[in-house]
């Protein structure tokens, strides 16, 4: 479910690098390199579509955080984070609505209101997978990932003779995160991980250079399939 959802998130960057004008609406980082550029060659109008990402990025996180952080439940994925998920797969909805109305001839104020629903829904994907609490793991964050990927590695081959396991970070708040991931599979997740955000990209990319309504169903279709894989495990749960 995580590896979809970097899926999802690689997608929406080449959606929005290729059909809005240059910009990252899911990693942050690259879109503040973009800020700087744009800065420093005097581009105002890709000034304030960078400056609006973060803003929608930003608020998408704060508003997340308030669905995700409200459920207190021990569990693996908690209701509250497919909550936010659904929400998240709404603005997605909404997002490809307005791009297929729109068409191709897209006015700067539609631009940037496409670029605030992408990014305030990928603002909402990383509080949500912030709440699951795996260790080194944001699906819009590939650098961080990749940083935990290779310091794993290291780790993983001086314990090879004898299997450790990664402890995760203390709990903030009351909340309880997921158990404790044994180093192969920590390694195995972050390489994932790296490699499904560049795919996302690859296949979002593709999907934009030959049709953009097409393009942004993508991430739209991975996100329902992670909601409904999460309604059906817990239903199961409460069965149980």
């Amino acid at each position: 479910m995580l590896l979809a959802l970097t899926w999802a998130a690689g997608s929406v960057d080449a959606i929005s690098y290729l059909g809005l004008d240059h910009v990252f609406t899911a990693m942050m980082t690259g879109n503040t390199v973009l800020l700087g550029l744009a800065l420093a060659q005097g581009e105002v109008l890709a000034v304030l579509r960078s400056i609006i990402a973060l803003m929608g990025f930003a608020i998408g996180v704060f508003i997340g955080a308030i669905i995700v952080e409200r459920d207190s439940q021990p569990v693996e994925w908690p209701e509250a984070v497919t909550g936010a998920l659904v929400v998240e797969a709404t603005i997605l909805g909404l997002f490809s609505a307005i791009s297929y109305l729109i068409g191709e001839g897209r006015s700067a104020g539609a631009v940037y209101l496409l670029i605030t629903l992408l990014a305030f829904a990928m603002g909402i994907q990383s509080a949500a997978v912030r709440r699951l609490g795996v260790p080194g793991i944001a699906t819009t964050y590939i650098t961080g990932t990749l940083t935990s990927l290779m310091i794993d590695l290291l780790g993983w081959f001086r314990s090879i003779a004898a299997p450790v396991v990664i402890q995760k970070p203390a709990a903030t708040g009351s909340i309880a995160r997921t158990p404790s991931i044994p180093w192969d599979q920590r390694v195995g997740l972050l390489a994932n991980v790296v490699i499904l955000y560049c795919f996302g990209a690859f296949v979002g990319g593709i999907l934009e250079r030959k049709s953009s309504s097409l393009a942004t169903l993508a991430p739209l279709g991975a996100l329902l399939l992670v909601v409904a894989n999460a309604l059906v495990r817990q239903r199961r749960r409460r069965r149980a």
